[in-house]
């Protein structure tokens, strides 16, 4: 049985973005970025300025980057869209399964991280506190998250170019609205006078449930796209 639906509803675009921005690899990269202007004495202002930068670094070249995508997924003949669709699903529904295992078995197996030369790439570069480094480093944070947050966002992208339009565009940016809206949050919770260590513990403490979380709705987007790409779904 065909299910006519206009699809991505903002309902799916709210509880796939909530659930995206709160990855805990974007906020670990935002935690220490912030760990190190306090440690080097910067006063609250600095702070908030310098970690906007960093934030809004990252939102342009993740929607910049999702734009792109969702275009180029929309010029791809609606054939070959169907095959791909279905391949993207398959491998969502895996990322969502890796991420439910690290629930329950956090550390052992296949995880989807940041790399270790990432890693340390992006301890370096925390540390380089300009303008010019902090949009940088922005802009390589939101590359190489992938392995982390590239699942819902690959999915949604790929949804939206099913019926590309400007309001296609605008879900898009409320999605990376969504996406930073917790790095604002912890950004602002710093400026108050939350300390860091108070952050960090919440984080580790909740890290599991993240990914129970995020796992979840991967599962749910991939047989989203499948049920889409074999027409059990039409988006009209």
């Amino acid at each position: 049985m065909v299910v006519e639906a206009n699809l991505p509803t903002i309902g799916t675009i709210v509880i796939t973005g909530f659930i995206d921005s709160i990855n805990p690899c974007a906020i670990g990269v935002l935690i220490l970025l912030l760990s190190t202007l306090v440690v080097i004495g910067k006063s609250k202002q600095k702070i908030l300025v310098l970690g906007l930068t960093y934030i809004g670094a990252v939102y342009t070249v993740y929607f910049l980057a999702g734009l792109g995508l969702t275009m180029f997924l929309h010029s791809i003949p609606l054939v070959l869209t169907q095959y791909i669709s279905i391949t993207v699903g398959m491998l969502v529904v895996v990322g969502g399964i890796i991420e439910i295992k690290d629930f329950f078995w956090y550390g052992k197996g296949f995880s989807l991280a940041i790399s270790p030369e990432h890693a340390k790439k992006i301890h370096e570069l925390s540390k380089r506190i300009t303008f010019p480094s902090l949009l940088f480093l922005g802009a390589f944070v939101a590359a190489v998250e992938l392995p982390c947050t590239g699942g819902p966002y690959l999915a949604i992208t790929l949804i939206l170019s099913q019926n590309f339009s400007t309001t296609a565009v605008l879900l898009l940016a409320f999605y990376n609205v969504l996406f930073v809206l917790p790095l604002v949050i912890i950004l602002m919770l710093v400026y108050f006078g939350t300390k860091l260590h108070t952050i960090k513990m919440w984080k580790h403490t909740n890290k599991h449930f993240m990914r129970l979380a995020i796992g979840t709705i991967l599962v749910y987007l991939g047989w989203l796209l499948i049920l889409i790409a074999n027409g059990t779904i039409n988006l009209g």
